[in-house]
């Protein structure tokens, strides 16, 4: 059973004849416990080009201290890392499949093994309130480390970490630095002890050309460098089945692919074509999942307002029954298709775009001059799209529309502050509202189905009637509002 903790600490270099000061008399200590001997050793794996150090993550195995076992280190914010650690298991075990398949987005059927041996000589001293809680974990480490880019000789140096206890506040770590650094002491370069000894051989993420900031090209680069992440910090979320994580993921890869082609005279259409294919079929996968979730919950939210004489019988069963295993090889799906060979070609082709990508000559103008026409560009196919609107199908085009459009304002914000940001909004009024009524068409067959179902096992299916007829009723709301909301949008002004 994987455990998880979050850890928000700061690591100091500590030259040799720098002594560490006494804790005394910080705000809100009322004793310091210490210090307590520790004895650990870790074993750390990556890939054999360091993929995981490269990216800011750890996967080790310690021995000795109180959370001997497995631990895998994901970035979780500033000074702050989730930890999720696992039983040791035997001595010559290989990395446990539930961590490795957390950074499968990073090692994408790379080999983990061994890539050092850290041992380390712990002082230990815990700063508590007049409770007895704990504030700050203060400790020294004395450390010996084999690994780097000879192997075997070993690099020896001493550092202080301090780590947020669950009382403590982020001004007790600023007080407690402040004494550090009157001591002789600095923060660390390094985030972790791996990362110090690996140097210069741990791989810097590539940046990409440089083709300014404010240049049309760095925002739209910028922009894709931004989903990029997003995708890859969701993909263990969706592993884990953590809340919302499908969601994210699916709306990144969605994010990205619009920009691709939105921004297609910026970034080459044509030589991103592949890839924007590519993040479809990402964001087809992952959407099984999320619209299942998503239905299921419209359904049960309206059955919790209805008075208990509109739905007899076992209609909370009768949805799990129906939901549960298409909610379950959904995401079984969706975890297949993220262990895929396609899903890691994807990831190759956005770690190639991003590196080398294909800018056109528009790419080094201002983004001021080249960016806002593009944005009003998916505007006026948004408004052919309304005007064709004359069926469910064609509000759906227009839904898609509305969030391409969306998206587009949301990447030239940074241009435009305020006034794009206020666009933004009342554009996602207009596709939170049509996506309103798309949801109400997908919900009316599986409520058909449900009443059917219900009915050949002989129960009452007069509940799904009931949904059925307030989902025409929404449907028909969503139609009489809409032209007033889209009167109220016009044309991109910020442009």
């Amino acid at each position: 059973m994987t455990t998880s903790v979050k850890e928000t600490e700061r690591k100091y270099e500590a030259p040799d004849g720098v002594r560490l000061p006494a804790m005394a008399g910080l705000p809100g200590v009322a004793a310091t416990a210490g210090p307590h001997e520790q004895l650990l050793e870790a074993v750390y794996y990556d890939t054999g080009d360091l993929r995981l150090a490269s990216a800011g993550l750890t996967l080790r195995r310690r021995t000795g201290g109180d959370d001997a076992g497995w631990h895998l280190k994901l970035p979780a914010g500033v000074d702050t890392r989730e930890e999720l650690r696992l039983p040791p298991g035997g001595e010559d075990s290989a990395p446990p499949e539930e961590l490795g398949s957390l950074v499968r987005v990073h090692t994408r059927g790379g080999e983990l093994t061994p890539v050092a041996l850290i041992s380390t000589e712990r002082q230990r001293w815990q700063l508590v309130d007049g409770r007895g809680d704990l504030l700050v974990e203060v400790v020294e480490d004395r450390v010996s480390a084999t690994g780097g880019a000879d192997g075997d000789e070993a690099r020896t140096w001493r550092e202080v970490e301090v780590e947020l206890g669950e009382r403590g506040t982020v001004a007790l770590l600023d007080a407690v630095e402040r004494r550090l650094k009157k001591a002789g002491m600095r923060r660390s370069r390094s985030s972790a002890k791996l990362t110090r000894l690996l140097g210069d051989r741990v791989p810097a993420r590539p940046t990409g050309p440089d083709v300014g900031r404010k240049s049309a090209g760095g925002v739209v680069l910028a922009y894709l460098r931004e989903q990029a992440d997003a995708l890859r910090a969701q993909d263990p979320r969706v592993r884990r089945d953590e809340p919302d994580a499908v969601h994210a993921m699916r709306v990144a890869t969605r994010r990205m692919r619009s920009a691709l082609k939105v921004f297609g005279g910026i970034v080459d259409k044509e030589r991103t074509s592949d890839l924007a294919g590519e993040l479809k079929w990402l964001a087809g996968v992952l959407g099984q999942a999320r619209d299942l979730e998503v239905l299921r919950e419209r359904f049960e939210l309206v059955l919790d307002d209805l008075a208990p004489e509109l739905r007899p019988g076992p209609v909370a069963a009768r949805l799990t029954r129906h939901f549960a295993p298409r909610e379950a090889q959904a995401r079984r799906a969706a975890v297949e298709a993220l262990d895929s060979q396609r899903y890691f070609a994807l990831l190759d082709a956005v770690d190639a775009l991003l590196a080398d990508p294909p800018l056109t000559r528009r790419a080094r103008g201002r983004a001021k001059d080249e960016l806002p026409g593009l944005a009003a560009k998916s505007y006026r196919k948004l408004a052919r799209q309304v005007a064709e609107a004359h069926d469910d199908a064609g509000l759906h085009e227009a839904r898609k529309g509305a969030k391409r459009l969306r998206y587009a304002v949301e990447a030239v914000e940074p241009l435009h502050g305020k006034p794009a940001r206020r666009y933004r909004k009342k554009v996602k009024a207009v596709q939170t509202l049509l996506g309103d009524h798309q949801d109400s068409v997908v919900a009316r067959p599986v409520l058909r189905q449900l009443g059917a179902e219900a009915g050949a096992a002989g129960e009452n299916g007069f509940a799904f009637g009931v949904l059925h007829g307030l989902e025409s009723r929404r449907a028909a709301l969503v139609e009489e509002r809409f032209p007033a909301l889209w009167a109220g949008l016009g044309k991109p002004k910020f442009a």
